[in-house]
């Protein structure tokens, strides 16, 4: 399993929802107690057998139990208990919990790629990326994880010279980027300016609690 960045911070993330909705509810993390948008936690219910489940939509019936979204605080969850006494009850808690909720938020982003380039609003390939930096601000840049540092450091430069401020995701690997986009693999892309991008970049900085993000270390320099 990866780890989380130790830069990553989940404190300041939201869920898709909120991006049309406005700002979202403040929930409290049942381990930190930090009270806390609940886009930036995950929230979990029980099933009819009294399993913890993730809820990552957050529509589930019955009572839930809200946790930071990021990986030591959800195993801190399962080690201390929490569940049970979040639900006031006997519970089972799943083994491998941390890596299904990273499962499913991995699932969430890449569904909304997809609807993204569906309604047009994804760039793909290293050209055709350059070629939009030049025309407008990009909303996100997305470079492959296991993608060449020479190509993704033309593209990123490239953005900085053009505009002040410049995100990018980089946790995916180019074989998880290809499922978003029905192709093999994707090393560069580019989702332009406006509600999608605005989504996708909160899905992904919710994931980030519970993955590795190397483009803090590749380009530390960048907007966050």
């Amino acid at each position: 399993m990866k780890r989380p960045h130790r830069k990553s911070d989940a404190r300041v993330t939201a869920i898709e929802g909120s991006v049309a909705d406005g700002e979202s509810p403040v929930r409290q993390c049942a381990v930190t107690r930090e009270k806390l948008p609940q886009d930036a936690m995950v929230r979990f219910a029980l099933s009819p057998d009294n399993v913890v489940t993730p809820d990552i939509a957050g529509k589930l019936p019955g009572r839930g139990v809200w946790i930071r979204a990021d990986r030591e605080t959800l195993e801190t969850a399962v080690k201390k208990g929490a569940f049970a006494r979040g639900f006031k009850q006997q519970v089972v808690v799943p083994e491998g919990l941390s890596g299904m909720v990273e499962s499913l938020l991995l699932q969430r982003l890449t569904g909304l790629l997809g609807m993204g380039k569906k309604a047009g609003d994804i760039v793909l390939g290293f050209d055709q990326v350059r070629d939009a930096l030049q025309k407008k601000r990009p909303g996100l840049l997305l470079e492959a994880a296991d993608g060449a540092e020479d190509g993704r450091s033309k593209v990123y430069f490239l953005a900085k010279a053009l505009y002040s401020n410049v995100k990018m995701a980089g946790a995916l690997s180019s074989e998880e980027l290809g499922v978003a986009f029905g192709r093999e693999r994707v090393i560069h892309g580019l989702v332009r300016k406006g509600p999608i991008a605005k989504a996708t970049v909160l899905a992904y900085q919710r994931l980030a609690g519970f993955r590795t993000r190397p483009e803090l270390d590749w380009f530390p320099d960048q907007d966050r």
